[in-house]
C-alpha cells in the first residue's frame, strides 16, 4: 500500500472511529451472519491459538473470536490509531493476551508464526497486485496447518451483478435511521474501495499455496473466504 493511500484511509477512518461500531450493524445488512460465520471459521484445535487480525479497526472481529475462545492470544494491527484507541476501550487495559500495533499490515513481520490470521472489511482497500502479495505474505506468517479467514467485500463478476449488489446495499442502508451525513460519509468511503471478484481472489489464494480454499458465506458482495496452509 503506498503512502498516499495509507494517509487517505487513515484520515477517513480516524474520523469515524468512535461511531464505527454503532454504524457497522446498519451498514452491513448481513451483520450477524457475516461476523459469526467468520469467527466460527477462525477456531483452531489449539487451546490458546495465536491469532493475527489485519486491519483490526476497533477490534470488532477480534471481540467475536474472544467470545468463542477467551484464551486466544490476539495481535491487532491497523493503520488508524483512532480505531485502535477504541479497541483499547473495548478490551480494557488488563488484557495480557492482546497486543496492538499501529502500522501497515502488508509489511508486518513476526518471529513466531500464527495459528490463524483474520481480516474483516480491510483487504478490499488494496490494489489487486498488493492483494496477491499480501496473500503470499499471510501464507508465510502462518504455521503449517494454519488458517486464513477473510470477511470482506468483493466485486461482482459482471458489471450488471456489481450494480445489483450496489443498488441492494444502498436501498438497505437508506432504509435505516442513519443520518444523511453518515450515509454520505459511507458513500465517500466507498471511493477508497478497490474490490476484486471473488473467484479471482480464491484463485490467488490457491496460487499462494493455500488448500481447502472456499467461500463459506456470501450475501451479495459480502463474503467470508476460508483457506488453509498445508500441514506438511
Amino acid at each position: 500500500m503506498n503512502k498516499q493511500s495509507n494517509e487517505n484511509i487513515t484520515m477517513k477512518f480516524n474520523e469515524v472511529a468512535e461511531k464505527y461500531d454503532s454504524q457497522r450493524r446498519k451498514l452491513i445488512p448481513c451483520f450477524d451472519d457475516f461476523y459469526q460465520t467468520a469467527a466460527a471459521l477462525a477456531q483452531t484445535n489449539q487451546p490458546a491459538p495465536r491469532i493475527l487480525d489485519l486491519g483490526a479497526g476497533t477490534g470488532l472481529f477480534s471481540s467475536y473470536i474472544l467470545e468463542q475462545n477467551p484464551a486466544a492470544k490476539l495481535t491487532l494491527i491497523d493503520l488508524s490509531q483512532g480505531m485502535l484507541d477504541v479497541a483499547k476501550l473495548r478490551f480494557g487495559n488488563n488484557q495480557p493476551n492482546i497486543t496492538m500495533f499501529t502500522g501497515d499490515y502488508s509489511t508486518f513481520e513476526s518471529s513466531e508464526p500464527f495459528d490463524c490470521i483474520v481480516s474483516a472489511l480491510s483487504i478490499h482497500h488494496l490494489e489487486d497486485a498488493a492483494k496477491q502479495i499480501l496473500f503470499d505474505h499471510i501464507y508465510k506468517l502462518l504455521k503449517p496447518g494454519g488458517l486464513f479467514v477473510n470477511a470482506d467485500q468483493v466485486l461482482g463478476s459482471s458489471p450488471f451483478l456489481d450494480q445489483l449488489y450496489r443498488s441492494d446495499w444502498e436501498a438497505k442502508i437508506e432504509a435505516t435511521d442513519l443520518s444523511y451525513e453518515a450515509l454520505q460519509a459511507a458513500y465517500e468511503r466507498t471511493k477508497l474501495d478497490k474490490m476484486a471478484p471473488l473467484d479471482q481472489q480464491l484463485d490467488w489464494l490457491r496460487t499462494s499455496g493455500f488448500i481447502d480454499v472456499d467461500c463459506v458465506y456470501k450475501y451479495y458482495n459480502f463474503v467470508v473466504m476460508y483457506a488453509r496452509k498445508p500441514s506438511v
